[in-house]
């Protein structure tokens, strides 16, 4: 009795998703746009709003990379899911952090009413 089986020919094959250098060349020409951009920005004094829209220029950067060139765009939602929790444990971290920084003023406000 021999212990090798053949698959049977109506298995469906789990290929890979291969995309066209079209995409990869269009996100590169946006993160090249986008840092562009983050260029003239920088020279123009926005005051408090500098910090805001380099950050926002950053996150979109930061999208299109994980999206295209991490393939995320074309993964199991497993995957998304993932990648989701990983910026919501990020998010969170950071609140945490400024929380703290936010509230140190408190101390003094409170030590002086005694």
């Amino acid at each position: 009795m021999s212990s090798t089986m053949a698959e049977p020919a109506s298995a469906p094959a789990h290929a890979a998703h291969t995309p066209s250098r079209k995409p990869y060349f269009l996100t590169c020409g946006f993160l090249l746009v986008m840092t562009l951009i983050t260029y003239v920005v920088a020279r123009f004094d926005l005051g408090p709003l500098n910090d805001i829209v380099a950050l926002s220029i950053a996150v979109f950067k930061a999208t299109a990379v994980v999206l295209f060139f991490m393939h995320v765009r074309h993964s199991s939602n497993l995957t998304k899911l993932t990648v989701v929790s990983g910026f919501l444990w990020l998010a969170f971290m950071i609140f945490i952090t400024l929380s703290d920084y936010w509230t140190r003023g408190w101390l003094d406000t409170f030590a002086s009413g005694r």
